[in-house]
């Protein structure tokens, strides 16, 4: 009679995992919205999930103001931001956050004759130029920091985001930490009162910006810059060293990132110590809900993720991302496990 108990047990559980699996297979299609930092890398893993698993991920690259609003009020199976939520910000919301890849942000100007990497700028002259202050580029302060590259007579026009922005926040949040009048004046947020400028809605606009614009500045995330074609400028970190934006000075930044001690995975990667760093990196952090109305559509994200985390890294590394490291990986999906729930109460991913 014990053997037969067991028996019926295990053909129960069986039948359960059965009912669930058939549940999270009849989800084909997710949709999410936000970060325009994340798009160029989260665009290749959709299309590869897609061919491997028949799932489809349709994202809208809105920025991340747009995309935390999305997923407040449930219109969207994810939202993603560059900007992270403190822990109290998720639990009134609803929400868990984790991070997806790191990458970094990159001053982009467009001055005939300047190639990528000629133009050096300290962080606090680079607050300056964003605050309008300095004017024009062949300003005594810029011809200071590049003695010896011939500066064209032109006025500076500032290029900046138009939309809520995590690449604005993570932009701002540096030149708050570099620059007392911009903490003081500006500060950081996802939306700013810009002080000088044009604004162009997401990466892709203000690219278009600084291309258009003889003289212009403005800031994209690196793998904007490359597909463009558009010239960076090397930047001084807090070694004191002028750095140019690469896998490697990325790599620099985040490898401090003490995730295990973040709270809600809250954590900021600019101004971070060492010769190698690239000052202005940051994260893409997912949003999904604590408890879903439509679980089985949490839990197919979910996966989506386990299959970045697994098998997206490459991809990451080709568009200059750098990877989440697989022991931090294993955190999120330690969080996943403890922090989303169905209805029953009973976790919806098994680590």
């Amino acid at each position: 009679m014990q053997a037969c108990a067991k028996r019926l047990i295990a053909s129960v559980l069986l039948a359960g995992a059965a009912l669930a699996t058939a549940a999270a297979g009849t989800v084909d299609q997710l949709s999410g919205a936000g970060s325009t930092f994340i798009y160029p890398v989260l665009a290749k893993w959709a299309s590869a999930y897609h061919r491997e698993t028949g799932v489809k991920v349709n994202y809208q690259s809105i920025g991340s103001g747009g995309g935390i609003r999305q997923i407040q009020k449930r219109t969207v199976d994810f939202g993603a931001s560059d900007a992270p939520l403190k822990a109290p910000q998720l639990r009134e919301a609803g929400l868990i956050q984790f991070p997806v890849v790191m990458g970094g942000v990159v001053p982009v100007v467009n001055l005939p004759g300047i190639g990528p990497g000629e133009l050096r700028l300290s962080g606090g002259l680079l607050a300056d130029i964003f605050l309008g202050k300095v004017r024009r580029w062949d300003d005594p302060r810029i011809a200071a920091e590049n003695p010896g590259l011939k500066l064209p007579g032109r006025r500076i026009t500032v290029v900046h985001r138009a939309d809520g922005s995590g690449t604005t926040w993570i932009f701002s949040n540096y030149l708050s930490k570099v620059s007392v009048e911009w903490k003081s004046k500006v500060g950081f947020g996802k939306s700013l009162a810009w002080p000088t400028g044009v604004g162009g809605k997401g990466n892709e606009g203000v690219a278009a910006y600084v291309r258009r614009i003889k003289g212009a500045i403005g800031y994209v995330e690196y793998a904007y810059a490359l597909q463009n074609r558009m010239s960076h400028v090397r930047l001084r970190n807090r070694a004191g060293r002028y750095v140019e934006p690469s896998i490697e000075s990325f790599q620099a930044a985040a490898a401090g990132a003490d995730w295990s001690h973040a709270e809600g995975f809250y954590l900021v990667l600019t101004d971070q110590p060492g010769e190698a760093t690239w000052p202005i990196c940051g994260a893409t952090f997912v949003l999904v809900p604590a408890r879903p109305r439509r679980p089985e559509r949490t839990r197919a994200v979910l996966a989506f993720f386990d299959w970045v985390y697994r098998k997206g890294a490459d991809m990451a590394v080709a568009l200059h991302y750098v990877p989440i490291p697989d022991e931090v990986a294993a955190l999120v999906r330690r969080a996943w496990a403890e922090q989303v729930k169905g209805a029953d109460g009973r976790p919806l991913w098994q680590p």
